[in-house]
């Protein structure tokens, strides 16, 4: 009988991510695009692949994007082919999603994290340098990539951090799993990192109908490298320079790899939601504007955008001194809430040995307290918007 109260509640409750709205708005050009790649039979590495690939360069800016199986994939891709091992340091922030720097111990190298700025969540530029320089002097590890997050949307701040790099030597890659479409005064991340990495899980602002990820690059060898890599290390055009080999060239296997393939029916459902990411993006900044608007004097922060820059908000998150209780407030009046990141990553079990930057990480410990995320999506119309701004301001600390 206890049940019952709880089917109430979930009928009521408005979506966090109505990702069924976008379904429904494209028409049947989803389901036609995969129903072409079904009969198609090229289920794996079809031609919807190598066009998503061709289109996904173009709207980033990118010489290359290679599709691989998720967003986690994507980030090993470059550890991989710049050869990280142990004995070395990959600097992350701790403020993120476990794969930002899972990927780092799996080839024996040790993340070190990064406090991250209070305005935009993201890497802190003055507390990367000196989380360099702590490394350099310790002399246990040796500094060789960074991997900067573009948080909730946001662009890491990418004109400081690849300075910091070049003065260092780091490769840089620019994990945009939230942030994919986010800009700085129009340039994409790739205009500062060597690659640039993203995740299609069905929940982000790019999301496909399972799992799926893509690197993006300007580098031509570090290309044809990831494209071996994703493949089992098969022969690409750099292998196969002066040499015969008449067979596929995914029998012969140059070096150490992953099957990371991006499936053709997820290419299929990309290129459609591609056709419309760039207005949805459009949509998102002016639900973010709204909400801004009303919330502004009524929370302790609303996520304001550096001038020039362009968030693809993929997370709407404020901060409330009264966080949890607003929570629960909010879902007694039918709006669902989350709270990204309640235990940062250099206090998660498996990650408490690893290296901190130099002073600790104070902002990113401030907010795993305060933050909370309200129901964000390109869909969301402005009667169901103005009633979580309702909500939010009937509630009573």
């Amino acid at each position: 009988m206890s049940a019952a109260p709880d089917r109430v509640e979930s009928e009521t409750m408005i979506p966090f991510i109505d990702l069924q709205a976008q379904r429904v708005r494209l028409n049947g050009k989803i389901e036609a695009a995969v129903a072409e790649a079904v009969v198609g039979g090229a289920w794996v590495m079809g031609p919807q692949v190598r066009q998503f690939e061709a289109d996904l360069a173009a709207f980033g800016k990118a010489k290359h994007a290679l599709g691989c199986a998720n967003g986690t994939d994507a980030l090993a891709l470059p550890l991989m082919a710049w050869d990280i091992k142990a004995g070395d340091a990959v600097f992350v922030p701790s403020f993120t999603f476990a794969a930002t720097a899972e990927v780092v111990p799996w080839f024996g190298a040790e993340p070190v994290f990064v406090d991250v700025d209070p305005v935009t969540y993201n890497m802190d530029p003055a507390k990367l340098a000196a989380a360099i320089d702590a490394i350099k002097a310790e002399g246990r590890l040796t500094p060789r990539a960074v991997i900067a997050v573009d948080l909730f949307g946001q662009p890491a701040d990418y004109p400081a951090i690849k300075a910091i790099c070049d003065q260092h030597g780091l490769k840089l890659i620019s994990d945009s799993a939230q942030g994919f479409g986010c800009t700085i005064n129009g340039q994409h991340p790739l205009t500062w990192a060597d690659v640039t990495t993203t995740s299609f899980f069905p929940a982000k602002p790019l999301g496909c109908y399972g799992d799926g990820g893509a690197v993006l690059t300007n580098d031509d060898e570090l290309a044809q490298l990831m494209d071996s890599i994703r493949v089992h290390g098969k022969a690409v055009g750099v292998d196969l320079e002066g040499r015969t080999f008449d067979h596929d060239p995914k029998y012969l296997n140059m070096r150490i790899g992953l099957n990371s393939r991006l499936d053709t029916i997820q290419a299929a459902v990309l290129i459609e939601k591609l056709n419309v990411f760039g207005q949805e993006i459009e949509w998102r900044n002016r639900i973010a504007k709204r909400y801004n608007d009303a919330l502004r004097a009524h929370v302790a922060k609303v996520p304001d955008v550096p001038e020039g820059n362009v968030s693809n908000w993929a997370q709407y998150t404020i901060e409330h001194p009264n966080r949890d209780a607003l929570a629960a407030h909010l879902k007694e009046q039918g709006v669902p809430t989350a709270v990204y990141y309640p235990i940062p990553l250099h206090m998660q079990p498996a990650y408490e040995m690893f290296p901190r930057g130099a002073g600790g990480l104070p902002e990113t410990e401030r907010l795993m307290d305060v933050v909370i995320s309200l129901p964000m999506h390109s869909d969301l119309d402005e009667a169901t918007q103005d009633k979580i701004i309702a909500a939010v301001l009937s509630f009573k600390a």
